[in-house]
Formats: C-alpha cells, sequence, structure tokens
C-alpha cells in the first residue's frame, strides 16, 4: 500500500529514473503541496540517492527567512507568482549547495478560501531551476478541490522536473 495513487507513485519513479541517468540530485521548496513532492519522491525506496533535502515554506516568513525570497517580492507580486517561485527555486539551489543540480519550487491557490479575482482557488506558479542554467516558471488553472489541486500540483512539479532532466542540459 502506498500514500499515493499510483499514477503518482510511478510517475515518482520515473522522474527519479531519469534524476539517476543523468547523475543529478534533485530539491523541493514547497508551498501549497505542504511537501508532498518531497513526500511522494521519498514514498521509493533509494531515494536519498537523488533527494538530500527539500524545503516546506509555507509562509511568507518562512520564503524569506529559509529560502532567501525578497520581501518586495512578495509585497509587489504576492506568494502567488512567478516571479516568488522563481526566487523559491533559486534559492532551494543556494540553501543546498552542491546538495541538489535541479530545484523545483510550488506556490497556489489550493482552497478552498483565499482565492481572488486574479488568481481563483487553483492558481498554481510552478518554477524549475537548474545550477548554472535558466529557471522557468509556469501559471496552471487546476480544477478540483484542495486535495485534487495539491495532487495535480505534486504531478505537474515532476514532470516539469523530469523533462528539464531528460530535454536539457543543466
Amino acid at each position: 500500500m502506498t500514500l499515493f495513487p499510483d499514477h503518482l507513485t510511478a510517475l515518482s519513479r520515473e522522474t527519479l529514473e531519469s534524476f539517476r541517468r543523468a547523475g543529478l540530485r534533485a530539491t523541493a521548496a514547497e508551498s501549497c503541496t505542504g511537501g508532498l513532492i518531497a513526500g511522494l519522491l521519498t514514498e521509493i525506496g533509494g531515494s536519498s540517492d537523488v533527494v538530500g533535502r527539500t524545503f516546506v515554506t509555507y509562509s511568507n516568513e518562512a520564503k524569506q527567512q529559509v529560502l532567501g525570497v525578497p520581501a518586495s517580492v512578495l509585497e509587489a507580486k504576492g506568494a502567488v507568482s512567478a516571479e516568488t517561485v522563481t526566487a523559491m527555486a533559486e534559492g532551494a539551489l543556494r540553501a543546498c549547495g552542491r546538495d541538489a543540480d535541479v530545484a523545483v519550487a510550488v506556490s497556489g491557490v489550493a482552497g478552498p478560501g483565499g482565492g481572488s479575482p486574479e488568481k481563483p482557488v487553483g492558481t498554481v506558479y510552478i518554477a524549475v531551476a537548474s545550477r548554472g542554467g535558466m529557471t522557468s516558471a509556469d501559471r496552471h488553472q487546476f480544477p478540483g478541490d484542495r486535495t485534487e489541486i495539491r495532487l495535480r500540483t505534486v504531478e505537474a512539479a515532476l514532470r516539469m522536473m523530469a523533462e528539464r532532466v531528460s530535454s536539457k542540459p543543466v
């Protein structure tokens, strides 16, 4: 028995294997998923050869203190923004030192409350940063309840990580 749906467990295995083949290590900086990405990756035995540390930075204060997200970015753009997840992913790489080559960061409005006309429930930003490479951030609008939004975020984040490792030099 696993904690996660079978398709996500399979995706986690595939993602870990893509990192192993490339000889790379991964980290995650999570807000709205609250550690689900780390939980899913570490659900797979032997994942410690890919994942050394991850970060749950749910509050803006944690984003600033742990990942170095500038207060000015949070004030101007908000926690749910491309700029914030970009800073989170890049901050996670800095915080890991040599322990990670690729970082994924997520922040969003999982609901049921907290949405706005500009950022309704289901709005999620995901960024992937790689050491010595570019950081890319995407906006998603996921349907469903809180659990569905969070699991869809985890799935999209793992897919972005695997794609970064398999299609682009790190």
